[in-house]
């Protein structure tokens, strides 16, 4: 991806590829953004959206939690974090 930065957002920190936010890192949680045909594999390996608080009622976001089982697979990883790039852009 090159040039990954963090840069604090919703109490956690949002990810950057060149200037383009793609990633949330939430607690002990990594999300990545998706849209309508990601989101179906997000969903099947069990992950949920990113939601916050505002004023009492929940938001739901574009950021899906990336699968634990993901997590150690550097290389797996890297292929999901491209496609939320891909999307963000």
């Amino acid at each position: 991806l090159g040039g990954v930065s963090t840069r604090p957002m919703f109490g956690g920190a949002g990810v950057y590829s060149k200037g383009v936010m793609f990633g949330l890192v939430y607690g002990d949680s990594i999300y990545l953004k998706a849209d309508t045909d990601s989101r179906k594999t997000f969903e099947a390996r069990g992950s949920g959206p990113f939601v916050y608080d505002s004023k009492g009622k929940p938001v739901t976001t574009s950021y899906w939690k990336l699968p634990a089982d993901l997590v150690d697979n550097a290389e797996e990883v890297l292929s999901w974090a491209r496609t939320a790039y891909g999307i963000a852009k």
